[in-house]
C-alpha cells in the first residue's frame, strides 16, 4: 500500500514537467495489454536489464529518489515484487501525472474498490447498510463478475475487497478471489465471520486472500442482539481464532451505535486477546437498516476516537476507525503519526505537507465501491449511483470515468465543502461525505458527526437567533 516514504519519493521524482510527460508515456499499454511501467518496475526488482531507453530513465529516477527510502534498495526492490504493490505505485504515479501534486491526493485509479458481490445474508444485522437478507434479483452472473474483474485490473485497481450481504454465501466466491489474486490485485473479504471454520480459513489463503475482515459488535449478549440471531458469537470468536492460527492478517471491525456504545471498549481488550492485528472501528451511517436514532453523538464519537488513539499509542494493533476525524484528533494530539483507513502513517518532521497530500476521508477519491448488480457508488454508506460496471468495455473506459465523474470531482475538492471546506483540517479530515448526504440528502454539506462541526452549527444557530 501506499506509504509516507512512498508520497515523499513521488514527490520528488515528478516535480519536474519533463520527467511527468515521460511518466506519462510509461503509463502505456504494450501490445500484450499490459503497462510498460509495471514491465519496467519488475525488471528493476529482480535485477534484469532492458535495453528500453525509458527503463534506463526510470532507474535514474528511482536513484534520485531513494532517500525516501533511506537509500535502501534492497528495500524498494523487494517491495516491487509484488505485484499488488506495483500496482500501488503506477496508480500513484498515473495520480501525480494526471491530477498533479494536489490536496489531498487523488490516485491514477482507486487503490480499494469495495465489492458487495451478494446480498444473501444469513443474519440480519440491525444496521446493515445494504438491508441484506435474499440476493437481489439482478447480481451479476458469474460471467458478468469475471468480466468486472477484468476490467478493475485492467485498470489498474490495487485492491479488491469482497463484501456483502455475506460474500461466503455466493457460490463462485472462491473463483472471483482466484482470478482477483491472479491478476495481482490485493484481496480481501468482509464477513461476518459465521462460517469460517479451519477448512473455509484454509480455502480462502489458497485462493489468494490475505485480509481477513470480521464483524464483532460488543460482548455476547450484545453481538446477537445486534445482529440478530442467537449462539453466534461463539462461531464468530472460533472463526477470527482460525484466521490468526492460518495466518492470514486478521481485522475486527465494530460499528459504534448507541446499541453498543459502552461494549466497544470490551471488544478492544478482545482483540489485544486474540492477537489480530487489525481492530476497524466503523463509522456508523444512517442508512439501509440503521436508523437515525442508532447514531452516536459527535461527543460520543468523540470519546470512542481517543480511547482508539489511546490503544494505538500503547498496543502493537493498528487500531484504525473510517471516521476521517481520527487524523485530527492525532494531528491535534501533536504526533507524528497520522491515522487513516488503510495504514499509520509516520510523518515525523514532514507532519503537515504529507498530511495534508494524504488526506482523510478517501470516498470517491482512494476509494469506491460496487454493488452486487454492478452500480457504482462513492462509497457502501453513500447510496447514489454513479455508472455501472457494465458500463465499461475496458479498464480505459473505467479510468475516463475515474478521471471525468463530476460527483467525484466534487468529492475531491475538500475547499468547497460547507463549513467542513474552512475548516484547518480539511485536508486531513473533510468530514464524511457519507453521513452529510444521509442527512442532507447533500455531499457537500457539513458533518454532524464531528464535534468542530456541531460547535459550528451550535454557533450559526445561536447567531441567527
Amino acid at each position: 500500500m501506499i506509504t509516507d516514504a512512498m508520497i515523499e519519493f513521488f514527490s520528488h521524482v515528478l516535480s519536474n514537467p519533463l520527467t511527468r510527460r515521460a511518466i506519462k508515456h510509461g503509463l502505456k499499454k504494450d501490445r500484450d495489454g499490459r503497462v510498460k511501467l509495471d514491465k519496467y518496475l519488475e525488471a528493476y526488482a529482480y535485477d534484469r536489464e532492458l535495453k528500453s531507453l525509458e527503463f534506463k530513465a526510470l532507474k535514474k529516477l528511482i536513484d534520485a529518489g531513494l532517500k525516501a527510502f533511506g537509500n535502501r534498495e534492497d528495500l524498494l526492490k523487494e517491495r516491487l515484487r509484488d505485484a499488488y504493490w506495483r500496482r500501488g505505485f503506477i496508480s500513484v504515479l498515473r495520480g501525480l501525472a494526471e491530477f498533479g501534486l494536489r490536496k489531498p491526493f487523488v490516485p491514477g485509479a482507486p487503490f480499494l474498490v469495495v465489492w458487495d458481490v451478494t446480498y444473501r445474508c444469513n443474519l440480519r444485522c440491525k444496521h446493515c447498510y445494504s438491508t441484506a437478507g435474499k440476493p437481489w434479483k439482478d447480481e451479476l452472473s458469474e460471467e458478468e463478475a469475471l468480466k468486472a474483474l477484468k476490467v478493475l485490473a485492467d485498470a489498474g485497481v490495487t485492491a479488491i475487497a469482497f463484501s456483502g450481504g455475506e460474500p461466503l454465501l455466493r457460490k463462485d466466491f472462491f473463483d472471483l478471489a482466484r482470478t482477483a489474486k491472479d491478476y495481482g490485485m490485493f484481496v480481501s473479504i468482509a464477513t461476518n465471520g459465521t462460517l469460517l471454520d479451519r477448512e473455509t480459513v484454509k480455502k480462502l489463503k489458497e485462493s489468494g486472500v490475505w485480509f481477513v475482515q470480521i464483524s464483532l459488535d460488543g460482548t455476547k449478549e450484545t453481538h446477537e442482539r445486534f445482529r440478530g440471531i442467537e449462539g453466534i458469537y461463539d462461531r464468530v470468536v472460533e472463526g477470527i481464532r482460525n484466521c490468526v492460527e492460518e495466518g492470514l492478517i486478521t481485522c475486527i471491525s465494530t460499528t459504534a451505535t448507541k446499541l453498543n456504545y459502552h461494549d466497544v471498549p470490551k471488544v478492544m481488550d478482545l482483540a489485544e486477546e486474540l492477537g489480530v492485528q487489525w481492530f476497524m472501528l466503523y463509522n456508523f451511517i444512517p442508512v439501509g437498516r440503521g436508523d437515525f436514532d442508532m447514531d452516536l453523538n459527535a461527543e460520543e464519537r468523540e470519546e470512542l476516537l481517543k480511547e482508539l488513539w489511546r490503544r494505538l499509542k500503547a498496543t502493537g494493533i493498528n487500531f484504525m476507525s473510517t471516521a476521517p476525524y481520527y487524523a485530527r484528533i492525532a494531528m491535534q494530539e501533536e504526533s507524528s503519526i497520522v491515522p487513516t483507513h488503510f495504514y499509520n502513517s509516520n510523518l515525523e518532521g514532514k507532519l503537515k505537507v504529507l498530511a495534508d497530500f494524504i488526506g482523510g476521508c478517501g470516498c470517491g477519491r482512494f476509494y469506491l465501491a460496487m454493488r452486487a448488480n454492478g452500480n457504482i457508488e462513492p462509497c457502501v454508506f453513500f447510496p447514489l449511483k454513479l455508472a455501472n460496471i457494465k458500463e465499461f468495455e475496458s479498464g480505459d473506459d473505467f479510468l475516463e470515468f475515474w478521471k471525468e465523474n463530476k460527483v467525484l470531482n466534487d468529492l475531491r475538492n475538500k475547499d468547497a465543502l460547507e463549513i467542513c471546506g474552512e475548516c484547518r483540517y480539511r485536508y486531513v479530515c473533510g468530514g464524511c461525505r457519507a453521513r452529510a448526504y444521509a442527512y442532507f440528502k447533500d455531499y457537500m454539506k457539513p458533518d454532524p458527526g464531528c464535534i468542530v462541526v456541531e460547535r459550528k452549527l451550535k454557533a450559526r444557530t445561536q447567531r441567527i437567533s
